[in-house]
């Protein structure tokens, strides 16, 4: 997601030429009363969207399809890896066969759209015909407008001013719930256990919470792919990062280090869902399919079998059955999810809870204080949806201390902060009890029947459950005195063979017919896995080390066993070579890093050479990142194995988008124009007609509009779009060609032109700028055209004169629904006279 355009540079209010339908980024949504004006209508509309398309504007919104993924499959897997690769294929499955007629439908109408798979739905942008024509359809089961829900905390209570030492002692929250006496009794901190969060992000090196980010490799790098996902794209890097507080907050009472964290021995991943201090449905729907399926940073290459086995959710806000069909497909994918109740109680009103909070599908936490009284702000049953009681369970929420980035710890309230106190506390009965990883059932019940019963019935139930307290107060302790203790418990140290020197941050990986368990080695070497009764081969890995295993270590119920490990040191050598261009010419300023390793990264010279002194054998990924600006030079990712001194060429591949569509530099072969499209002025569309059918991003047109201002427009005749931004952006224009996207008048000495060459089916097709002015009075003009080829499907931009170079213009193509683009550049001097780019389309 893109942050919103700046303000015009002019005054003139410009209007669409013609307005069918555009898009935006994603989502999927409920179902809503039924408006009178639809009476006609298979579908449910929200009465929102049809305010707004009544008042003759476009709105946004989710449809949001009747066929639904059957995931009893899912719910019957052996093992919380087997359910979660179930649950994704079904629903991935289904979205993709249910959807296509909807969206050939949405392509003719030239709509752009987003889908999601785990709620099958499309995010649409349209007006009122289009909403009339979508709800008519049989496959429709309902239109819900996109809403935003708030972070849910009440930041203003309390706040302190820790400094960057951890606290000694457990926080109050922690020891009320008596996760420290399960730390002491039972030796469990939630090790072999993963756990998110779907919240504004996570300071991933805090002192607190550094070490058991699962993104960390233990030798001082990191890899964030299939650990952390930004849908928002509000941080700069790749890296995690956190741009309110919040979600440094939740995570560390789940899992921080020195205290404030229930399972300070558990992993944890993340999934921004929330822009900043709100959550925006598309977001939190694009986190909520990578808790079930993580990919890498760009969202690609899903891997279900790393899926978290629990996920805190401290945000929330309405009436609505948003997000059902995500925790359902949480559930029986056997991702244990807990929702905060949301603060808009008053301590005596009853149903102020909400959703997702107080869906009955969901795990809602109330909220209370160190003295045990239920907190004034937690929001009591029962549901105003379903009529189920609300809240689940209740844990401590105000003047909770916790993680704050800046290395520092921050007091604040909410059930925002009770919740993850109850999403800690899973981990550790998990932990210490293997056998109910994945069963959502079974965990329920016994943290129901380990809370402490508070007979507030005045919303209705009874002293043991009720619509104020829920169960009552979460007792962990209780709950895991009262799990199954069939595991067996393995413990060891890892230690170095040659000088019997304690080995950290070594990956010790236990794998079995039912179940796979992996934990790093702390500060001393050491370790500890509860496994189910059963045979296992253990495999570790840490950097400078050879590989070690074990294999056919037998475990029985409730046996101690003690493995111990030592590794061998491996020899180190340097690697060095040259990193070529995608046309193959030496690429300077290149980073060069071997991934995952503590090595550190070097910069190519001139000539493209570069040098990595001390590499421990053994066997990488070499990446070769281009420095700005990249242009069409992509990222390489080859294979590294180090046996001796290594020299290597690597020439990096061309830039491509989430398509799979990719540029490269081409032979400038100008085409002139020679019929005329009337175009004049500083702002005008013209529509034409494409002498053969033309792709862009799977969609074929007959026709385009193009401007003024250097765009070809498959989606619909604008004017107005003088001010070029940087692409992909959920802004209008989409689905566009930006051959050169700037602010462009034609005078007496301009024209636009088009062009046919060749035979049927090898023909190119030209849209030619000639002696484009620039409208704010810049000197030169700019001459350059996108040419079409009928046989490959390719788009090439030939630029004969770019005064300026390009430096206030945007370049490259973007999707129907502005969340994928290949940009070539944007506001960069990097466009040369006589020079010229190929675009392949891809095939994804």
């Amino acid at each position: 997601m893109h942050l919103p355009r700046s303000p015009r540079r002019r005054s003139a209010a410009w209007a669409a030429a013609a307005i069918t339908a555009a898009a935006v980024l994603i989502g999927p949504a409920p179902a809503f009363a039924q408006s009178d004006t639809t009476t006609r209508s298979t579908a449910e509309v929200d009465p929102s969207v049809l305010d707004t398309v009544g008042k003759g504007k476009d709105s946004t919104f989710f449809v949001v399809l009747k066929k639904q993924a059957d995931l009893s499959a899912a719910k019957g897997g052996r093992t919380h890896a087997a359910k979660a690769k179930s649950a994704f294929a079904a629903l991935r499955a289904k979205a993709k066969s249910s959807q296509q007629p909807l969206q050939s439908f949405l392509d003719k109408e030239k709509v752009g759209y987003q889908s999601f798979w785990i709620a099958n739905a499309l995010k649409v942008t349209g007006d009122e015909r289009l909403v009339e024509d979508l709800a008519k359809r049989a496959d429709v089961a309902s239109i819900v407008k996109e809403h935003h829900y708030a972070l849910d905390a009440t930041e203003s209570r309390v706040s302190d001013a820790a400094g960057d030492s951890d606290p000694v002692t457990p926080e109050w929250g922690v020891k009320d719930i008596k996760a420290d006496q399960v730390w002491d009794q039972y030796d469990d901190r939630g090790e072999g256990i993963v756990i998110a969060n779907v919240d504004s992000g996570v300071q991933y090196d805090h002192p607190a919470l550094k070490a058991n980010y699962r993104g960390n490799n233990g030798d001082g790098s990191f890899t964030h792919d299939y650990n952390w996902y930004d849908p928002t794209g509000q941080c700069p890097t790749s890296a995690p990062c956190d741009n309110n507080g919040h979600g440094t907050h939740t995570m560390g009472t789940m899992v921080g280090a020195g205290g404030v964290g229930v399972a300070p021995g558990a992993k944890w991943i993340a999934a921004k869902g929330c822009e900043s201090s709100s959550c925006s449905d598309s977001s939190l729907l694009a986190a909520g399919q990578w808790i079930l399926a993580p990919t890498d940073h760009t969202g690609q290459n899903p891997r279900p079998d790393l899926a978290p086995d629990i996920v805190n959710n401290s945000w929330g806000g309405g009436d609505t059955t948003f997000y059902q069909d995500i925790v359902e497909a949480w559930n029986a994918a056997g991702i244990f999810e807990a929702f905060a109740s949301g603060n808009d109680g008053d301590g005596v009103t009853c149903s102020t809870g909400h959703a997702p909070g107080s869906q009955a599908p969901a795990y809602g936490v109330g909220a209370y204080d160190v003295d045990g009284k239920i907190a004034d702000f937690s929001g009591f049953g029962p549901s105003r949806l379903d009529g189920s009681m609300k809240p689940n369970i209740s844990a401590p929420g105000v003047n909770v201390r916790s993680t704050w980035p800046g290395n520092t710890y921050k007091a604040i309230s909410g059930t925002s902060m009770a919740t993850p106190h109850v999403a800690g506390a899973v981990a550790l009965l998990w932990s210490s009890a293997p056998s109910l990883i994945g069963n959502i059932d079974a965990t329920r019940a016994l943290l129901n029947e380990g809370a402490r019963n508070v007979g507030d019935t005045h919303c209705g139930g009874t002293a043991d459950a009720n619509n104020v307290w829920g169960e009552g107060k979460l007792d962990i302790f209780a709950s895991v005195d009262k799990a199954p203790h069939t595991a067996a418990v393995v413990t060891g140290k890892v230690t170095d063979k040659a000088t019997g020197s304690a080995l950290s941050g070594v990956t010790v990986k236990a794998s079995g017919s039912d179940s796979n368990r992996t934990v790093t080695t702390s500060a001393d070497g050491s370790y500890r896995l509860t496994l189910p009764a059963g045979t296992y081969d253990f495999a570790l890995g840490g950097y400078g080390y050879a590989d070690g295993a074990r294999s056919g270590v037998a475990v029985t119920t409730g046996e101690q066993v003690t493995e111990d490990f030592t590794l061998t040191a491996v020899a180190s050598h340097a690697v060095s070579g040259t990193v070529l261009d995608v046309t193959g010419k030496p690429l300077a300023k290149a980073t060069v890093q071997v991934a995952g390793t503590p090595v550190a990264a070097v910069t190519t010279d001139s000539a493209g050479r570069f040098n990595l002194p001390k590499v421990a054998e053994g066997s990488y990924t070499l990446t070769a990142t281009p420095a700005a600006p990249v242009l069409c030079n992509g990222t390489y990712n080859g294979k590294l194995t180090v046996d001796g001194d290594e020299t290597l060429t690597a020439r990096v591949p061309a830039r491509s988008d989430s398509t799979g569509n990719s540029c490269t530099p081409a032979a400038y072969s100008w085409i002139a124009g020679s019929g005329k499209v009337a175009l004049s002025g500083d702002e005008d569309a013209r529509t034409i007609a494409l002498p053969f059918p033309v792709k862009l991003y799977g969609v074929s047109y007959s026709s385009a509009s193009v401007t003024t201002n250097g765009l070809i427009n498959f989606m619909e005749p604008r004017l107005g779009d003088y001010e070029n931004v940087a692409l992909p952006s959920a802004d209008k224009p989409n689905g566009t060609v930006a051959a050169f996207w700037d602010d462009l008048t034609l005078d007496k000495k301009s024209s636009v032109q088009t062009s046919t060459t060749g035979t049927a089916g090898s023909r190119k097709f030209a849209v030619v700028w000639n002696n484009a002015a620039f409208a704010e009075g810049s000197s030169g003009r700019v001459s350059f055209e996108a040419v079409f080829d009928e046989a490959t499907g390719a788009v090439s931009l030939q630029y004969q004169s770019v005064p300026g170079s390009g430096a206030s213009a945007t370049v490259g193509i973007e999707n129907q629904s502005g969340t994928d683009a290949l940009q070539y550049s944007f506001d960069e001097p990097v466009l040369k006279d006589h020079s010229a780019i190929r675009i392949a389309q891809g095939t994804k």
